[in-house]
């Protein structure tokens, strides 16, 4: 009953972990540190490539819901984060480096878990996981083309945001706050006023870019759109996006700004921050240049430039069953961003599935089958539906989660509800689901 698991990312810790607590042997292989991709930092697992955020934690949102279900059914991801929590108001975001480090130290003690370093380029034999993520190496990237056949792969960029340093921001142009005062004060905010937006704006628009092979700005994924590429739609766009100003005021002034700039902590400590929204491919130099634009980073130290990275993914709705099986080759199982589901708690998501329901049928037990009800079977159900014919990566949402059938007044509460009734069908399951 050996069980490979290729790729230690978020999908694939998640996967080792839960076959392994099912009594399941699991070989782990991951390429780093012998190989690593421009994206990647550490060796670490479950390694966080761009934000450290895993977004909202209400359960008016879709993805606290789906953190929520996972929670309560001992995802090994969602234990770590809320280990290495961080203050970031309404959002679950986590110490970057301390959420990684507890991940390996609880996936590499664990007896029934062998780790095995260095890249993959061939299919090992026996029932496998594939979790090698959207920066999957090359070789192995050929390898599952030829595997799929032509056309049936696809590929995206996104982009990660710069960190900077927390001593070096300019605190007399810059506040704590939550927007509308939710939660507790955990951005710090950068004003900008009209005149200072539209020269960042128009010094944004003509900034030179990196080279990315095969860039162009209608592949990349909306929800990780370089902020170059968003500013470029019209001049107001950022302000209608990551430097909308409502629900903030400025102290200084008492009113509220053109436009504000967010920074999250990015680590426990809070030496370090990231500007939220800003995923960039800009080359270095002029991200510093125009960056330092604004007033409360004129002075700004980077510890980390953003970087553009090609992301891979399945077309899902043609190759994968709602397990996340290949329907040709059901002894292949994927999870994460390479399924079409899109964001940290959704990749984490696949990779439980995909765990639970390959442990079941190794065991001889039925599957589960998540109900659609939830938001682990929902999208599990979305990215295996034949009728979606222009498939496209995923972030959990209420859309594809079946409507109650009654109304009920105010979004906030309609989605209050939905969650209610998914966590019930959660709990009905869960001595099930874990056994």
């Amino acid at each position: 009953m050996q069980v490979t698991v290729i790729g230690a990312g978020l999908a694939g810790s998640e996967a080792a972990w839960q076959l392994a607590k099912r009594g399941i042997p699991v070989t782990l292989r991951e390429m780093k540190p012998q190989k690593m991709t421009p994206a990647h930092k550490t060796a670490d697992f479950a390694e966080l490539v761009c934000s450290n955020s895993l977004r909202g934690a209400g359960l008016e949102n879709a993805v606290g819901l789906l953190k929520e279900e996972l929670r309560r059914l001992g995802s090994i991801i969602l234990e770590a984060a809320d280990a290495t929590r961080v203050e970031a108001g309404g959002a679950l975001a986590v110490d970057r480096h301390g959420f990684s480090a507890y991940v390996t130290e609880k996936i590499r003690s664990h007896p029934l878990i062998t780790v095995e370093e260095g890249e993959v380029t061939e299919l090992p034999e026996g029932e496998v996981v594939i979790a090698t993520g959207p920066l999957t190496s090359d070789a192995f990237a050929a390898r599952l083309a030829a595997l799929f056949g032509e056309g049936t792969t696809l590929n995206f960029f996104d982009a990660a945001a710069p960190l900077v340093t927390f001593d070096s921001i300019d605190m007399s142009r810059a506040w704590f706050a939550s927007r509308y005062d939710k939660g507790t004060a955990d951005y710090v905010n950068c004003s900008l006023d009209e005149e200072e937006y539209r020269a960042f704006w128009q010094e944004l628009c003509h900034a030179q870019e990196a080279e990315v092979h095969g860039f162009e700005d209608k592949h990349v994924f909306e929800g990780c759109m370089p902020v170059e590429v968003m500013a470029r739609r019209g001049e107001d766009t950022l302000r209608y996006g990551p430097l909308k100003p409502r629900g903030l005021k400025d102290p200084a002034t008492g009113r509220e700004p053109y436009a504000v700039v967010q920074l999250r902590k990015d680590n426990a400590e809070g030496s370090i921050y990231n500007l939220v929204g800003f995923q960039t491919h800009l080359k270095f130099g002029e991200q510093k240049r125009v960056f330092s634009m604004i007033p409360a980073l004129k002075n700004a130290e980077y510890v980390r430039y953003g970087v553009m990275h090609r992301n891979t993914y399945l077309d899902g709705p043609r190759l994968l069953d709602r397990y996340y099986r290949l329907k040709k080759e059901p002894r292949l199982t994927f999870a994460g961003q390479m399924t079409g589901v899109e964001g940290y708690v959704e990749s984490t998501a696949s990779g439980f599935l995909a765990a639970v329901e390959l442990s079941r049928r190794l065991r001889g037990l039925a599957p589960i089958n998540f109900p659609d009800v939830t938001a682990i079977g929902a999208l599990g159900l979305y990215v295996s539906n034949e009728s979606v014919t222009n498939f496209q990566p995923m972030n959990i949402n209420f859309g594809i989660i079946p409507p109650l059938g009654y109304k009920v007044k105010g979004k906030r509460n309609k989605n209050a509800v939905l969650s209610q009734r998914s966590l019930e069908v959660i709990d009905s399951l869960r001595e099930e689901i874990l056994r």
